[in-house]
């Protein structure tokens, strides 16, 4: 038995979080939302009135950060803060964070500690080419714009905020450009990842293509829980 390490990376709706924590739930290993990460430091920034550019103080919470992934929820010393993370003030200050070069070096050491409690399904940006660019299995989610508005239109919904398409759709665009324009560790496909268009897919079958994929090269019974 070995410890597997499957990256989903792309672009923000594409439905690489939902996928993959379904996805580990089959494989029944662990899911890790790196996302989570920094939606965490963006929102522990704003209640606690930090600048962008204060990257001292930003660096200072990322190395104290402790988040527990239960389930559904988001857990921040004990505090659940999976609304509060994806609500649209975070979502548009998030990328703008992430390019700070210091910070995501202290999150990347973060989440390749994870590797050390057995396999594991990590989706985020940079997963496939920084986090881990020895993966076992590289995924990136491609999916047409209004198709990622609308997920993420329902996301907003399921979390109680009502939000125009419009304006999701010039949010995802403004982040998109963050991301793969920044300096450090920008949003790409690794040259060995296996790049999966999700416009016109279901949850389930995003899910069911990764698990065969995986499957075709590695026993369940291999993989270490």
């Amino acid at each position: 038995m070995r410890n597997i390490v499957i990256a989903i990376d792309g672009p923000a709706g594409t439905g690489k979080s939902v996928t993959g924590k379904l996805l580990a739930s089959k494989l029944g290993i662990q899911y890790i939302d790196s996302g989570a990460y920094y939606r965490a430091i963006t929102y522990l920034s704003i209640i606690n009135h930090i600048k962008l550019n204060e990257i001292n103080k930003i660096n200072e919470i990322a190395r104290n950060l402790k988040l527990n992934f239960d389930g559904e929820n988001i857990m921040l010393n004990n505090v659940n803060i999976s609304k509060e993370m994806r609500s649209l003030e975070v979502s548009n200050r998030v990328s703008l964070l992430a390019k700070i070069k210091p910070l995501r070096e202290i999150i990347t050491e973060k989440l390749r500690h994870y590797k050390e409690n057995g396999s594991l399904v990590m989706d985020g940006k940079d997963i496939g080419t920084v986090v881990f660019p020895d993966a076992d299995f590289k995924f990136f989610f491609t999916s047409d714009i209004n198709v990622r508005a609308a997920r993420r239109q329902q996301d907003l919904v399921d979390y109680g905020y009502r939000v125009q398409i419009d304006k999701i759709v010039n949010e995802i665009n403004k982040r998109d450009e963050i991301d793969m324009t920044r300096e450090d560790s920008p949003l790409q496909k690794a040259t060995d990842a296996i790049e999966v268009d999700t416009t016109f897919m279901i949850i389930e079958e995003q899910v069911d293509l990764l698990y065969k994929t995986i499957l075709q090269s590695v026993n369940l019974e291999d993989i270490k829980k």
